[in-house]
């Protein structure tokens, strides 16, 4: 329930609770929350969370929520903001316990407010704490692991995710997002920095790319270097506003586009890493895409097979050519 009480009072936001509420209407009126296991999600550790954030943020973002302000012109903290955040990272954090020590296989958090945009000293584009990166850094740091594989899929870049770990070789960051939109970052030639050079892959793609496109970038770019990364955790940030009718974006994805993306990473962390999977609500403002892409997904984690009806159209626009750009980032990563 705290993550229903991060919203703006002071204007009608786009990121609000009625998109969970949503989500949560569907699920149930699917009957697809019967038989899952539902984790409590407590308040992250202060040294868990200062681990990826500096100490004077995370006491900034509590001070700023005190009189319902902002980190931005389109970043708010509301009363209860803070809690919700603590709560969001917290959740993401008790997932990757529940899958490293075994309890389960993975885990869709439905958390909120999303944490991407976040960098260790500034929240901005609606995030305030780095929900996945929190998540990363805990299974590096306390659990030891050695290599942690993050997609994101949400259809703008990730840029406070990728910053975080650009010099980390132990965390691959790889994201798919529509090169013209916010934050303006996430070129194709970013690779890591230092250290980690060679662990971060953008794939930035131009208006209207969907489900056959997303798949080839996927199979071609994401699947071999999983493989030669060989992960033994992967995390998703999973925003669903690249479905086409989102009105935030361009692009072309439907609910089945979803599905097709969440079977790909599912096999990926079977493959390699013994299915260990979490995925965390990032983007995604068009309700009824969001919260049926939720499902669809849901229903690869637990092995459904019934196809999520899609009610929602087809997109009038032919999917753009984006084989170049496949071929530089092979070239580039050296997957030829």
């Amino acid at each position: 329930p705290i993550y229903l009480a991060h919203t703006d009072p002071h204007y009608d936001h786009v990121e609000a609770p009625h998109r969970l509420q949503r989500i949560i209407e569907v699920l149930a009126e699917r009957d697809a929350l019967f038989g899952l296991t539902q984790i409590d999600a407590v308040p992250v550790e202060h040294e868990v969370l200062t681990a990826v954030h500096h100490p004077e943020y995370v006491q900034h973002v509590q001070m700023v929520g005190r009189s319902s302000g902002r980190l931005d012109p389109e970043t708010y903290v509301g009363s209860r903001s803070h809690e919700a955040a603590l709560r969001a990272a917290g959740g993401m954090v008790q997932a990757v316990e529940a899958v490293l020590n075994g309890h389960l296989r993975s885990v869709l958090a439905l958390v909120r407010p999303p944490g991407h945009h976040a960098f260790p000293g500034h929240g901005e584009g609606f995030c305030l704490f780095n929900n996945v990166a929190v998540a990363a850094r805990y299974a590096t740091d306390v659990h030891g692991l050695e290599r942690v594989l993050v997609v994101d899929w949400d259809v703008h870049h990730g840029n406070g995710t990728q910053a975080i770990f650009s010099r980390d070789p132990r965390v691959f960051y790889f994201s798919t997002h529509q090169g013209s939109l916010y934050p303006g970052t996430g070129r194709w030639t970013e690779i890591g920095e230092g250290p980690g050079t060679g662990t971060t892959c953008n794939v930035p793609l131009p208006a209207y790319v969907g489900d056959e496109g997303y798949a080839r970038v996927f199979d071609d770019l994401l699947h071999p270097l999983a493989e030669r990364f060989q992960p033994q955790l992967v995390l998703v940030s999973a925003g669903f506003d690249g479905h086409w009718l989102d009105p935030l974006a361009s692009m072309g994805l439907y609910i089945s586009g979803y599905s097709r993306l969440c079977q790909t990473i599912k096999a990926i962390a079977g493959d390699l890493c013994d299915g260990r999977l979490v995925l965390a609500l990032e983007g995604g403002y068009h309700l009824d895409a969001l919260a049926g892409s939720i499902l669809a997904c849901l229903h690869v984690l637990t092995g459904e097979t019934r196809a999520v009806e899609d009610p929602l159209g087809r997109l009038a626009y032919p999917e753009p050519p984006i084989h170049d750009l496949i071929a530089q980032l092979q070239r580039l990563h050296r997957l030829f």
